[in-house]
């Protein structure tokens, strides 16, 4: 690696400028954010037996397709469940952003949609959403008919203060409610709002059969936990969950973000868990247990902007598949023929892509590699040989060096197979995790992959996946030619979460996949925009979960909104 002189003001003003510029075509100015929060009332049972387990998965349309966002958390025996998942999505006024809310019944003890009841959807767009600030509609079933049940989605913009807080309670000594066993205490924290009615913040998960609980640690949002009114009411309550779902109360405290404050340096902050009723029937009734904050810390978030400028560079690697299914370069019909004229997929995907992420990158130097093919001087199969031949050095200078690399290796190389990218993942990966040890916002790592089929090594693919999840990078994979990719779908974490043989999940979504063909009659800035869509937040989330802060803060404070 050869050390790159440290950026001198012009340089960092120059990728500041085309930071901007591109940055147009990435996110039109996202205008804010905005948190969704979820009830659902009278939900049939299909069931006559037992009550239904409802989760609501949210969709959104993107290039004709509904892609899945997120998912609220699973509700047990519930027929009016209200969610403590908040979806959080960026508004962008002129575009119309679809959304369609799934309703399912999830049957059995694994929470996948696979063996789920589908109830019915509820359509609209994110504008009327955050016009009416809560909306209510009827769910449409499965046939077109209109269910009883009705979802209701309220909308809260984050405002500038986008903080969140990490809040980590436990409780002792609480009342014991059962008749066999201790008490399953969980813990439910409402907002007391301006016009007195309650909006949930968050819903811990039970601890079972323990009067001494400790709820793991969780984030929300200084917005969503008191709408940045450090002095707002909270209101906490303690309850022994049921599996019929009729839960018992334990009782319950008032508390502020004022009082929670007082956990910052590590102290505990303590109040007394009371149940009216037995205060007043109750001669030396003292509490029904006491609830502890152990901690509570304040995360600042930074935007994506704010890494570019502090010098965080992108470090764009490139890999290209020459496997035989591509068709032989020198014919026509090929996915790598060179036409003196018309670049073909393999190029245009390079190129609209490559242009974006150059400019986030100060020494316009990309590795570039091939996999699937034999190389010469022996032609052994090699799955991530460098397209310049030069495995000290793979670095082409600019998109033109790789598109020129590419040109020229392509005479050389006889396609062969199989389509193995694990290889690939690994030794971005590697190079990757030197840049963790430094603990510094320096170096982000972007691999495009571009492939004509379906991978052969899905197995270790995954692994390395799950592996590099735990990195500072992110892989775009574009599929080119008329393959069946229905697998490759899997790999985007969108629809449920990606898991590595083991059934260890990713710590963060990192893939993005796009067929090429979804783009063919459009312009590369859609291509462009699509898969890069994701890699503002992912660098964020990056960031923010490691606590790494953007190096300098910059002279340019950033005047519009981008990323969380």
């Amino acid at each position: 690696l050869q050390l790159q002189p440290t950026n001198t003001k012009s340089d960092q003003s120059d990728i500041y400028e085309s930071a901007a510029n591109s940055l147009g075509l990435f996110s039109s100015p996202c205008l804010t954010k905005v948190e969704l929060r979820l009830t659902c009332k009278g939900i049939s049972d299909r069931d006559a037996l037992s009550k239904p387990d409802p989760c609501i998965v949210l969709n959104m349309k993107s290039h004709g397709q509904w892609m899945e966002v997120d998912r609220t958390e699973v509700i047990r025996s519930c027929v009016n469940p209200t969610y403590s998942k908040v979806f959080t999505l960026d508004f962008y006024f002129e575009e119309v952003q679809r959304l369609r809310f799934e309703l399912y019944d999830i049957n059995s003890s694994h929470n996948g949609l696979k063996e789920a009841d589908f109830l019915g959807s509820v359509e609209c767009t994110l504008g009327q959403i955050i016009s009416q600030r809560k909306l209510s509609k009827a769910l449409l079933r499965p046939g077109g008919t209109v269910g009883k049940a009705i979802i209701t989605i309220t909308a809260e913009e984050l405002t500038g203060n986008d903080d969140y807080v990490e809040l980590s309670f436990s409780a002792r000594k609480l009342d014991d409610k059962d008749f066999f066993s201790k008490s399953d205490p969980f813990l439910e924290i409402y907002r007391l709002n301006d016009d007195a009615t309650l909006q949930l913040v968050y819903r811990t998960e039970t601890v079972m059969n323990n009067l001494n609980p400790v709820w793991k640690t969780f984030k929300v949002s200084l917005n969503s936990l008191c709408s940045g009114d450090h002095e707002r009411k909270l209101q906490c309550t303690v309850w022994d969950w049921d599996s019929n779902g009729k839960h018992d109360y334990i009782g319950e405290f008032e508390a502020t973000f004022k009082e929670m404050r007082g956990a910052i340096d590590g102290r505990q902050v303590q109040w007394p868990c009371i149940n009216p009723k037995y205060k007043v029937k109750k001669k030396n009734y003292k509490n029904s247990g006491i609830v502890i904050l152990n901690q509570c810390k304040i995360i600042k978030m930074h935007s994506f902007l704010d890494y570019i400028m502090g010098g965080c560079q992108i470090q764009f690697t490139v890999a290209i598949d020459f496997t035989a299914s591509n068709g032989d370069p020198r014919n026509s019909c090929s996915l790598h023929y060179i036409h003196p004229y018309q670049p073909n997929e393999y190029l245009k995907a390079l190129v609209a892509v490559g242009e974006i992420c150059q400019d986030y990158d100060s020494d316009k130097m990309f590795p570039a590699f091939g996999f699937g093919a034999q190389i010469p001087p022996d032609y052994k199969v090699s799955h991530d040989f460098a397209v310049n031949f030069n495995e000290e050095n793979p670095e082409c200078a600019g998109i033109q060096g790789v598109v020129e690399a590419y040109q020229a290796c392509l005479p050389k190389l006889q396609l062969y197979g199989p389509t193995n990218i694990a290889p690939i993942i690994q030794k971005v990966a590697k190079t990757a995790s030197q840049e963790v040890h430094t603990k510094e916002a320096m170096q982000y790592f972007i691999l495009l992959i571009l492939t004509d089929g379906v991978i052969t090594d899905m197995a270790d693919t995954r692994e390395a996946i799950v592996q590099a999840s735990h990195l500072p990078m992110s892989i775009i994979i574009v599929g080119v030619g008329n393959a069946d990719f229905s697998d490759m779908q899997m790999l985007d974490g969108d629809d449920g979460i990606l898991r590595s043989p083991k059934g260890e999940p990713v710590l963060r979504d990192i893939v993005q996949f796009v067929p090429f063909r979804n783009f063919k009659h459009a312009s590369p800035a859609a291509l462009a925009k699509s898969v890069l869509a994701e890699v503002p937040n992912q660098v964020v989330d990056y960031y923010n979960s490691k606590g790494i802060k953007p190096k300098v803060s910059s002279e340019y404070q950033s005047s519009r909104p981008f990323g969380p």
